[in-house]
């Protein structure tokens, strides 16, 4: 199937690695342009190096998303650089361990400065561009916004803001044909999920008790199935959904986990 991506420009934040590498990746195997936004140059350099070798289109910006500016900056980068923007994949984030219990408030106001700010931030200032291609918006959220997860407050307040996102500016871009979607992956192996799990004191007990409740093949999703139901949604394939919050977890986030 053409989804139809060849010559179009798409921004990942958090591009260059976990999900956000993958997300990457698949656009470019579909012949689209991919600019990463993330803070880590090596990483982002890296990725990019390996786009342009396989022969496909992609840039980056070095930017500390959570300044506004910095935001702006991307925006101004990669218009001038192509001179359009078709879609906008917000996935940078951490799940940064800021609890109830353990946290403080001025820790909490900052993780969600962090992990919700700068998606509104690059939607702003993307939407006078996404008006001209009739692009769209892709969240990438996370199943605590819906389940819970314990000692993540920030995080989870942060996610569950993005689903409200969702559905607002899919009711506020309708006159502009821009559709706006989040998909929410549960438990996928990435970097910072391997990280987590090595800082729990018995890493590979739990995370046979996590896998053990995946109801679909007892298996973490991988960030490739991620990445293709987001490139999917980027695509004109998906020309007719928009406000969907959709869940690639093997359902673990509605199906009994007793399974």
């Amino acid at each position: 199937m053409d989804l139809n991506l060849a010559n179009k420009v798409y921004i990942v934040t958090g591009g260059a690695k976990g999900i956000g590498a993958a997300i990457s990746k698949t656009i470019v195997a579909e012949q689209g342009i991919v600019v990463i936004a993330g803070r880590n140059k090596k990483d982002n350099q890296a990725m990019v190096d390996e786009i342009v070798k396989s022969g496909a289109r992609a840039s980056y910006v070095t930017a500390e998303l959570s300044k506004v500016e910095a935001c702006e900056e991307v925006i101004d980068f990669t218009i001038e650089k192509y001179g359009q923007i078709d879609g906008l994949v917000n996935n940078a984030g951490k799940n940064d361990g800021v609890g109830l219990e353990s946290g403080t408030p001025e820790k909490f106001f900052q993780s969600l400065h962090e992990n919700l700010g700068h998606y509104y931030n690059l939607a702003h200032f993307a939407l006078p561009h996404l008006k001209k291609s009739q692009g769209n918006i892709v969240n990438i959220g996370s199943k605590v916004a819906v389940t819970g997860q314990g000692n993540t407050s920030g995080y989870a307040a942060s996610k569950g803001a993005v689903n409200a996102l969702t559905r607002e500016w899919a009711v506020e871009l309708l006159p502009y044909n821009i559709r706006v979607n989040t998909v929410l992956p549960a438990e996928v192996w990435t970097p910072l999920y391997e990280n987590w799990i090595n800082s729990l004191p018995n890493p590979e007990e739990k995370l046979a008790q996590i896998v053990a409740k995946i109801p679909l093949g007892k298996r973490m999703t991988t960030a490739e199935e991620i990445a293709d139901m987001t490139v999917f949604l980027l695509s004109s394939r998906s020309s007719h959904t928009t406000g969907q919050i959709i869940f690639v977890d093997g359902g673990y986030s509605h199906l009994d986990r007793s399974l």
